[in-house]
């Protein structure tokens, strides 16, 4: 059988960004991890690119693939040791709580192709969703207002608006209410 050599669609300029991103997260971000920070952290990842609104939280020990491939609402919080691998886009709206060990994955590889190119798409996780800790959240997945993903689950499809979803694969548990 003939094996063809992966090929890496990824720019020179994306593979740099990312090397120097790499440099500045092991120096500058996660060692400063003291709430304190919190400022620094955010200016660093505006400074990558990220487009990132008022009031944000975002733990030292978070790690983000691609800042320039980020946005999010106000309001958001991120939790230690979570994942955003996102070299396709993750948009976040406002009042989102994103739990430790979330990991996001905006992308994968094409099976069908004996190349196995890597393929992106947009997660979309809009206002007051919460995504519970030790999460996986798939590419192309939309998380519609006010879902929630429960914890240890792993989402493939979208998550339909003030409902809580668990599981692997996740499922539909119960409508999400609020009560006042």
């Amino acid at each position: 059988m003939k094996y063809e050599k992966y090929q890496n669609n990824i720019s020179i300029k994306n593979k740099v960004l990312r090397l120097i991103w790499n440099l500045v997260w092991w120096l500058f971000f996660r060692p400063f991890s003291l709430p304190f920070f919190n400022r620094w952290r955010i200016f660093l990842l505006r400074l990558f690119g990220a487009k990132i609104g008022k009031g944000c939280k975002v733990h030292a020990s978070v790690k983000f693939w691609a800042p320039w491939n980020l946005e999010m609402g106000d309001l958001v919080a991120f939790g230690f040791d979570a994942l955003c691998y996102n070299p396709g886009k993750i948009i976040i709206g406002s009042k989102v709580s994103i739990s430790q060990r979330a990991h996001l994955c905006s992308a994968s590889h094409d099976i069908t192709d004996e190349k196995n190119p890597l393929i992106t798409a947009p997660i979309i996780i809009e206002d007051r969703a919460w995504v519970a800790t030790d999460t996986f959240i798939s590419m192309g997945v939309t998380i519609k207002k006010g879902g929630v993903v429960g914890a240890k689950a792993a989402v493939f499809k979208d998550v339909e608006s003030w409902t809580v979803v668990g599981g692997n694969p996740a499922k539909f548990l119960k409508k999400r209410e609020i009560i006042k």
